[in-house]
């Protein structure tokens, strides 16, 4: 049984919607985990999928909705995000690097899956997979309701996508 019961009787999320729960969910996890208060500037006005000196944290849903939420990261904000969240200084790409990444995806998922679902008992969460690079892209191979959102912090954007479909 749903939280909403919008949610639960649509088969389709709305853009407004999507980006609703994606707004929410990371100024959320950034206030209260990272101690930041990142501004959104929705909507997107032009699509990216190609990330240069980026880090991207990714978890997906399966169960009743399925789908990815991901975090995509330059290198030099994810240091000071890092370093905010752990309380401590990181200043290079490593393992604590990935971790704070990934756990922030994780808690976005999981901020989402909430929302969704009531106590998270019909969605589960993979694991966080997080990707880095010099240059890279990421490709949606689905034609699901999907919103990527841009937020700032001191002046620097990252952005948060969130791909979502309720199963049949």
């Amino acid at each position: 049984m749903s939280l909403n019961a919008e949610i639960a009787a649509s088969t389709k999320f709305t853009e407004q919607q999507l980006a609703t729960y994606v707004i929410d969910a990371t100024r959320e996890v950034f206030s209260t985990m990272v101690m930041m208060d990142p501004t959104d500037e929705y909507p997107l006005r032009d699509p990216i999928n190609r990330f240069k000196c980026s880090i991207t944290g990714m978890v997906g849903f399966a169960g009743t909705y399925s789908g990815v939420i991901s975090i995509h990261c330059p290198v030099s904000l994810a240091l000071k995000v890092t370093s905010s969240m752990l309380g401590m200084e990181c200043d290079e790409v490593n393992e604590d690097l990935n971790d704070a990444i990934g756990e922030i995806a994780n808690m976005l998922g999981g901020s989402v899956k909430q929302v969704l679902s009531k106590g998270g008992l019909d969605v589960k969460l993979s694991i966080p997979t997080v990707i880095s690079g010099e240059e890279y892209t990421v490709n949606s191979l689905s034609d699901i309701d999907c919103v990527v959102i841009p937020f700032m912090i001191e002046e620097e954007r990252f952005l948060v996508g969130l791909t979502l479909k309720k199963e049949d």
